[in-house]
């Protein structure tokens, strides 16, 4: 049976490290994509004459947009393309050459449920390209794979990274694409939509990609950190906690998940001395209050005003301590 054809779609906004690197894996994939597409996010940097310069000698198609983030680039990537099949590479990842011929193998049978898309572990390398971690995923054993659960989508950050998916481009477009609000968690939230939609996912364990992570990677950067309140606000809407259900999600899921996050910025904020970031910390801690029990709601509706203001140099250096016994404490009262 022929298999399905495949389009590779890499967003390039100032990638011009990197992204000579992610066309070359791709152009050495043990089975090649029909097409290559690259959306220049409005880069001010050399990298899409870099893209340019590659494209005379394999056929790599260019598209220009206004900067608008990742998840457009990815939608305008997957309005181009006609192939039954889209594979996601991020401009500083890399893919290893048997990455589309591993991943296509679960698309050739017929299944029922439909299937959505089929994802794999990765090796997490540096900004220079050095090994980190092999199958990294294998270290979260908290995460769920492949997705079974609605709770295992919730309860934890997905980590179905986009450089790892083989997605069926007529779920993707069924479910909406990706939303162009979010700047970060717009994989999380996609595959979580597709999910709830019906379709299925096949997780590979083995490594076929190289997924690189630096302080100054998307997956670091401050849009992650906005985009993650627009996220837990969207999860609001789609789960409303208006019914023992909602709340249930909301007490025993989505507020373990993000509490401790945001809490953690709040401390890094307090380091740093950054009094905007301690509010707008603050006020994103604010929303999660009601959603706790009665005598949590109580003791944070107490202290986050507090907050807002200059603690005492011995109480904030406490605070700031990720080991502190006070900040175990409140994690351990506030989410029992």
């Amino acid at each position: 049976m022929q298999d399905p054809a495949v389009t590779a779609i890499i967003p390039l906004y100032n990638g011009a490290e990197f992204i000579a690197q992610a066309l070359d894996s791709v152009l050495r994939q043990t089975m090649r994509p029909a097409r290559i597409i690259v959306i220049d996010d409005g880069s001010t940097d050399n990298g899409p004459d870099i893209v340019a310069g590659m494209a005379y000698a394999h056929d790599i198609a260019l598209i220009r947009k206004q900067n608008g983030g990742q998840a457009s680039a990815r939608n305008l990537g997957i309005g181009h393309a006609r192939t039954p099949l889209i594979a996601l590479l991020d401009q500083d990842d890399i893919w290893y050459p048997n990455h589309l011929e591993e991943l296509i193998k679960p698309f050739r049978e017929t299944r029922y449920p439909e299937l959505g898309w089929v994802y794999s572990n990765l090796d997490e390398i540096d900004r220079d390209g050095r090994m980190v971690t092999r199958c990294c995923l294998d270290c979260l054993p908290e995460i769920e794979h492949p997705k079974r659960t609605l709770a295992g989508c919730l309860a934890t950050d997905m980590f179905t990274v986009p450089t790892s998916t083989l997605i069926n481009r007529n779920a993707i477009e069924k479910v909406g694409g990706f939303d162009e609000q979010l700047i970060g968690y717009e994989d999380d939230d996609l595959f979580l939509r597709m999910f709830r939609f019906g379709y299925d996912n096949v997780y590979l364990s083995q490594a076929l990609a190289k997924w690189r992570l630096f302080p100054g990677s998307t997956s670091h950067s401050a849009h992650m950190r906005r985009s993650r309140m627009t996220y837990l606000r969207k999860l609001l809407r789609t789960f409303p906690p208006d019914d023992a259900v909602g709340m249930l999600y909301w007490r025993q899921l989505l507020t373990p998940r993000f509490f401790p996050v945001l809490l953690n910025e709040y401390r890094q904020a307090l380091r740093t001395g950054d009094k905007a970031a301690l509010r707008t910390t603050v006020e994103d801690l604010q929303v999660l209050v009601p959603y706790f029990r009665r005598r949590s709601r109580i003791l944070l509706r107490a202290m986050l005003p507090l907050m807002t203001h200059e603690w005492s140099a011995a109480m904030a250096a406490n605070l700031a301590d990720r080991n502190s016994p006070m900040l175990r404490g409140l994690l351990r009262f506030v989410l029992r």
